[in-house]
C-alpha cells in the first residue's frame, strides 16, 4: 500500500482536528483510498501546549521549513491563517512541487490568482474546501456537481458568529452588545470580533464563491459590505411583524452578465429556507439554470467540521497522486469563461428596502418624506406608523419596491437633513 506523507503548518484548533481525524480515521481512509496517509510532521510556534490528540514529540517542530523542504512530504496543509507567513509558505511549498490544502479564506480572497497560477506552473493541486462553509461541501458542489449550470443567484449565511447573534436577538429580544458578550463567553466570537460582525469574514468567502461561480477575481472594495453592529432589537421586532427575519446575508447575482457581490443584513421572508437557519449554522442557497434551486446546510466552523473538509481535500489530492495527475479540475477559469462577466459597481445593485424614520408627530411629515423618495424614483409599497416613542416622536416604517442602492442612499441623506427627523434613518435591505 502506497504511503503518502502529509505535513501540517499550524497546530491550533483546526490543526488539532485534522491530526485527530487522520489518526482516528486511518483505517477508514485506507479502505476508501488504497493508500496510507501519514502525518509526518507538524510545525507550530507553540509545540509545548497539550492538545487533545496524542502526537509523538518527534513529529513536532517549530521550523516550518522542515516541512517545506522535505522531499518526502507530498502534501502540505496550511492552517496558520492570515496573509503572512501563510502566503510565503504556500508559494514555497508549491514551487517545491508539493500539493497544498488550505482553509485560509482571507488569503485566498486576496491572493488566489497568484497561488493558483503557481500551482498550475508547478503541476500541483490546491485544495480549499474548508475556506467557505466549514464542513459544508459547497466548493466541490460548485466546481463539480453543478458544473453544467450557469449560476444566476447565490445567497449565503456564511458566518456562524453573526448568525448566532441574530438568532439570540430575534428569539430573546436581547440587545446586540449583550448577545455579543455571551457569544464571546461561549467561544463563538473572538475577543476582537470585528471581522465577523462587520461582515469582512463573510466578504472573504463571498469573493471565493464569486470566483468559483463566475470566474471573476473580485477585490474586497468591489463588494458592498455592511455589518450587524448597528442593528437594534426594535427593527428585528418590526421585521417579524411584517413577516420577515433578519440575517447577515452574502448575495451574489448576475444579470445580463454583470455580477454583483454584497454582504449586509437582509430581511428574508419567514418562509424562505435561509430564514430557518439559526444558531451558529451556515447555509448556501444556489440557483442554477439547469438544477434550479439547491441549498447546502451544516456547521460552518469549528474544529471537527472544518477538519472534515480539510481531510476531504487531502484524500482527493492523494487519489490524484496515485493516478499521477494534477489539476483535474482547473484552478483558473478558461479565458472565455472569465470574459463572459463584468463586476458591477458596489452601489449599483437594486433591492427592496425597509426604512424606519423617527419623526416629529405633526402634519405634513408623510408628504415631505414621500416627496423626496418620489424625486429619486423610489416607490413606497407600505407604510406603518407605530406608537409615540419617545414623547412627540414616532417611528414610521416604510417598505419600498425595488430601487437602486445609490438612489436610496441619496434619498435617505436628504431626508435625514429635514428638521422633522429626530434620529438617523434605519435602512435594511429586503430580499
Amino acid at each position: 500500500m502506497e504511503n503518502i506523507k502529509v505535513g501540517l503548518l499550524g497546530f491550533g484548533t483546526i490543526g488539532t482536528g485534522v491530526a485527530k481525524t487522520l489518526l482516528q480515521q486511518q483505517s477508514l481512509l485506507q479502505a476508501k483510498t488504497g493508500v496510507t496517509l501519514e502525518l509526518a510532521k507538524i510545525a507550530d510556534i507553540d509545540i509545548s501546549t497539550q492538545r487533545d490528540v496524542n502526537i509523538d514529540a518527534s513529529v513536532l517542530t517549530t521550523d516550518a521549513h522542515e516541512i517545506l523542504n522535505d522531499p518526502k512530504i507530498q502534501i502540505v496543509v496550511e492552517l496558520i491563517g492570515g496573509y503572512e507567513p501563510a502566503r510565503s509558505f504556500i508559494l514555497q511549498a508549491l514551487r517545491n512541487g508539493k500539493h497544498v490544502v488550505t482553509a485560509n479564506k482571507a488569503l485566498l480572497a486576496v491572493h488566489a490568482k497568484e497561488i493558483f497560477e503557481t500551482a498550475i506552473q508547478h503541476h500541483v493541486d490546491v485544495g480549499f474546501e474548508a475556506s467557505v462553509g466549514g464542513g459544508i461541501p459547497i466548493i466541490r458542489a460548485i466546481r463539480e456537481g453543478l458544473v453544467a449550470n450557469n449560476f444566476t443567484e447565490i445567497y449565503g449565511i456564511l458566518n456562524g458568529t453573526t448568525n448566532y447573534i441574530l438568532t439570540e436577538m430575534t428569539e430573546k429580544g436581547e440587545p446586540f452588545d449583550q448577545v455579543l458578550r455571551q457569544a464571546q463567553e461561549l467561544g463563538l466570537a473572538e475577543a476582537d470580533p470585528g471581522f465577523d460582525i462587520e461582515g469582512i469574514d463573510a466578504a472573504h468567502k463571498t469573493a471565493i464563491l464569486t470566483y468559483l461561480a463566475f470566474g471573476q477575481h473580485i477585490a474586497l472594495e468591489q463588494i458592498f459590505i455592511r455589518g450587524i453592529s448597528n442593528l437594534q432589537t426594535m427593527d428585528i421586532k418590526f421585521a417579524a411583524e411584517l413577516g420577515y427575519k433578519i440575517k447577515l446575508l452574502a448575495l451574489i447575482k448576475q444579470n445580463n452578465h454583470a455580477v454583483e457581490a454584497r454582504v449586509h443584513p437582509t430581511m428574508l421572508p419567514v418562509d424562505h429556507l435561509l430564514a430557518k437557519v439559526d444558531g451558529s449554522f451556515n447555509a448556501v442557497y444556489v440557483v442554477g439554470d439547469i438544477v434550479d434551486s439547491t441549498m447546502f446546510y451544516g456547521r460552518g466552523a469549528g474544529m471537527m467540521p472544518t477538519a472534515s473538509a480539510v481531510v476531504g481535500d487531502i484524500v482527493d489530492i492523494a487519489r490524484n497522486i496515485v493516478k499521477g495527475i494534477s489539476n483535474k479540475i482547473p484552478l483558473l477559469p478558461a479565458p472565455q469563461e472569465a470574459s463572459r462577466y463584468t463586476v458591477q459597481a458596489p452601489d449599483r445593485f437594486r433591492s427592496g428596502y425597509y426604512l424606519r424614520f423617527t419623526v416629529i408627530d405633526r402634519y405634513g411629515v408623510f408628504s415631505k418624506i414621500s416627496g423626496i423618495l418620489a424625486e429619486h424614483k423610489i416607490s413606497i409599497a407600505s407604510v406603518i406608523q407605530k406608537e409615540v416613542h419617545p414623547v412627540n416622536s414616532v417611528p414610521v416604517i416604510m417598505l419600498t419596491y425595488e430601487a437602486p442602492e445609490h438612489a436610496m442612499q441619496q434619498a435617505v441623506e436628504e431626508i435625514d437633513r429635514l428638521d422633522l427627523i429626530t434620529d438617523k434613518t434605519v435602512l435594511i435591505r429586503v430580499l
